[in-house]
């Protein structure tokens, strides 16, 4: 990995753009890629692209990660298998405004786990700096009126959407428990390989039920994007930071995906930022930079 890309901030800050992009294709192709289909290819092309870096570490680390199957097990059910399935399924039944809201919560949920289970505090400077950048990320999402929150309509959506918070702040808070000493791109193998188990028999339903994909130039370039920046490179990047920094420095930095996603929307569907966007921003950085401080 290049010298700039191990400073953790930096990855987790790419990690937020690639997600950013992922919520934005999955919104996007619902029409034309299934919700199990897409998360299935995503893991699919994410494993081939890391089996070559995993596979040399293989023999000499068996052992340590043999001895480590529970978590391994765990984390790759929920963390691959399960937050973008449930994500996706969200986006197919939701809007993108109540699923980025919803998702905003993912550094609450994990905070609360990590006092809950591991008796994790945060300083009063830091809680501080959690509450501002949440209050940035909601006034990013509810573009300025606190009235869009309060209408919001909950659907099925949003309960997969909440189902998903809640598996990612627990893959978080759970990273803590991985096995010691096994090579990064051989564990990501070794989880991508549990979800991609998980997946099968779900993508195969979903085929059953008539359900396939819509194969076009978009739709296949929206496959490989997923596969390769929010699932390769964004489960390299987040899995490193978060064991720099901890769960609840490194899921803070989820509240910069609002921040992204009105960058991506100017950039590519034209859309102007308005007053609110620049607000949220202003103080989503300011939250972190006070979490951050030392």
């Amino acid at each position: 990995m290049p010298k700039f890309l191990t400073n953790p901030y930096l990855l987790l800050t790419l990690t937020a753009l690639f997600w950013s992009g992922n919520m934005v294709v999955g919104r996007g192709i619902r029409a034309d890629v299934p919700p199990l289909t897409l998360s299935f290819w995503r893991w699919a092309i994410a494993l081939a692209l890391v089996l070559p870096f995993a596979l040399p570490h293989l023999k000499e680390q068996w052992p340590l990660l043999k001895r480590g199957w529970k978590p391994v097990l765990i984390l790759g059910l929920i963390g691959v298998g399960g937050y973008n399935t449930f994500a996706y399924l969200a986006l197919q039944h939701t809007t993108a405004t109540n699923a980025v809201l919803l998702n905003s919560f993912i550094p609450v949920v994990t905070i609360a786990i990590s006092w809950a289970f591991l008796g994790k505090h945060l300083t009063r400077p830091q809680a501080i700096g959690v509450l501002i950048s949440l209050i940035g990320a909601l006034s990013i999402v509810a573009r300025g009126d606190l009235q869009v929150l309060t209408h919001l309509n909950l659907n099925i959506g949003d309960a997969w959407m909440l189902a998903a918070v809640l598996v990612w702040a627990v893959y978080t808070v759970g990273l803590a428990w991985r096995p010691s000493g096994v090579h990064p791109m051989l564990m990501l193998a070794a989880m991508t390989t549990v979800g991609v188990a998980a997946l099968f028999p779900a993508y195969l339903w979903e085929m059953a039920q008539g359900r396939q994909i819509n194969v076009h130039l978009g739709s296949l370039a929206s496959l490989a994007y997923v596969g390769i920046f929010p699932s390769f490179l964004g489960y390299i990047f987040y899995n490193r930071g978060v064991a720099e920094v901890g769960a609840n420095k490194g899921s803070l930095f989820i509240h910069l995906m609002p921040v992204f996603g009105t960058l991506l929307s100017f950039i590519f569907l034209g859309e102007i930022p308005y007053w609110y966007h620049y607000l949220g921003i202003a103080l989503i950085f300011t939250g972190i930079w006070l979490t951050m401080k030392k």
